[in-house]
């Protein structure tokens, strides 16, 4: 709960979104108001009054982005989907601090909800001079306020990160799905100069391949079929600021091709254009594969791969980083307690023991899921073991929504009777069945939406399970 609570609006026309939003705000100490649209935001609402507000990019009359105008000092997230993520870019040109896409994760909403207002000055009208603000990124950037680690690897990621922010140098982070790698561009950005400029992260795996290189270097009028305007990229959207590319070793070669020339001449050409314009950005990527034996097989330009590891941050995975389980644990019981209501959630000594056996697959990402379930199931107030039913954990948060469960959708396979008494098809299996089934006449999206996950769980589960997604 915020010492101070804070004012948020939320502009959405869509009820189910709009209820659900205010209900994950309000449980986690926000006062929140609500409206339909620009104009009813503005006609029930003094704008100047809240200290965020965050709106659908696309909404009844006037778009969300027309907020930025009516309430001058009130930072506006914009939440907007991967179909009109190129809008989204130039939403950050009008002025609007942040944008998200959806779907979201709960904890990634509640993850930019904190960082904007926690960089939002007390007092509107008080000026903050460039040291303030510098020192002020500093401290909210340091990887130790942004990531939990007292163990002897996780300290040496910190002492790295902090060398290396301050400079222009390219940086790719390795590390297994789940460690945190997001959490380390984040840090590497607000401590470097370029902090106050915007931080735009790509996650290369949850664009369509066929559209990847339109969303980086944007694309002129009529360059291709359904092209009515000229879009902005991302890379130019982070002009002056970094760009985060999240799982960069999904790249088709084409778009590695390009992003060669970002790195080597400091230019970008969109797609149709013949023109070239200079980009001043700062570079971090981020995979879980091993780039260098990707070069090997042709699957990575090795030119390219030796332009981005100019200098390499390894995010170690959980396994390897035992003292901090019950560090992460605690932390991630503490803010489950707080939403729940039950402040004297605890976990028991044998509950404590199982969380330093296990081996956790899934890493960080995966103990924050245990621990969620574990709290949930809890029928007092401490956790046991059983709770937290590791043995049989996967490492994955993917759980059958009821809706195909019932058979509702025509085209979505049900689990047999068999599977239902849980004897033979675990989560792991309904979800390689149902992909499997139905990736030829459905795509990426509609699959994420069936199974009730985002698009990038959608592809971790992939990676995971070996399941190569149907080309464009």
């Amino acid at each position: 709960m915020t010492e101070t609570m804070h004012r948020i609006l939320i502009v959405e026309d869509e009820e189910i979104i709009r209820a659900a939003l205010r209900k994950l705000l309000q449980h986690n100490g926000y006062e929140v108001a609500v409206a339909e649209s620009v104009e009813a935001a503005t006609g029930d609402f003094d704008l100047s009054s809240f200290d965020l507000i965050i709106s659908d990019l696309r909404l009844p009359g006037d778009a969300g982005t027309s907020l930025i105008g009516h309430a001058p000092g009130v930072p506006v997230l914009i939440m907007t989907s991967y179909a009109s993520l190129r809008s989204a870019v130039d939403s950050m040109k009008k002025g609007a601090v942040e944008y998200i896409a959806k779907p979201f994760d709960h904890d990634e909403m509640l993850a930019a909800v904190e960082e904007i207002l926690a960089r939002r000055p007390e007092s509107p009208e008080s000026p903050v001079g460039e040291d303030s603000a510098a020192s002020d990124n500093a401290s909210e950037g340091d990887p130790a306020q942004i990531m939990f680690g007292q163990s002897d690897p996780m300290q040496q990621v910190f002492t790295l990160i902090r060398k290396v922010a301050p400079t222009e140098t390219t940086v790719l982070i390795q590390g297994e799905s789940g460690t945190g790698k997001e959490l380390a561009a984040r840090a590497l950005h607000l401590l470097s100069p370029r902090a106050s400029k915007p931080l735009i992260s790509v996650n290369c795996a949850a664009i369509p391949e066929s559209l990847i290189e339109s969303e980086l270097f944007g694309h002129e009028k009529g360059a291709f079929t359904g092209a009515v305007s000229g879009r902005t990229g991302l890379i130019e959207a982070a002009d002056g600021g970094s760009l985060f590319l999240d799982e960069i070793g999904e790249l088709p070669p084409e778009a590695q091709a390009r992003l060669l020339r970002v790195l080597q001449e400091g230019e970008i050409r969109k797609v149709g254009s013949t023109q070239s314009r200079k980009v001043n950005v700062r570079m971090i990527a981020a995979t879980h594969r091993n780039l260098k034996a990707m070069t090997r097989t042709g699957e990575f330009r090795e030119d390219l791969y030796y332009r981005l590891n100019v200098m390499q941050v390894r995010i170690p995975p959980l396994r390897e980083r035992r003292g901090d389980i019950l560090g992460l644990a605690s932390r991630f019981l503490a803010r489950q307690a707080e939403r729940m209501g039950k402040p004297a959630l605890s976990l028991s000594p044998e509950a404590m023991k199982a969380l330093e056996r296990h081996r956790w697959p899934g890493n960080v990402r995966e103990l924050e899921n245990a621990i969620e379930r574990a709290s949930i199931l809890a029928d007092g107030d401490l956790i046991t073991p059983a709770q937290l039913d590791l043995e049989m954990d996967t490492g994955d948060d993917y759980t059958i929504p009821s809706s195909l469960v019932a058979g509702d959708h025509e085209q979505t396979p049900t689990p047999s009777r068999e599977a239902d008494a849980g004897s033979d098809l675990s989560l792991e299996d309904y979800f390689q069945h149902f992909v499997l089934e139905n990736q030829d006449r459905m795509s990426e999206t509609e699959l994420a939406q069936k199974l009730g996950i985002s698009r990038k769980s959608l592809w971790e589960r992939r990676q995971r399970l070996g399941i190569p997604r149907k080309k464009s």
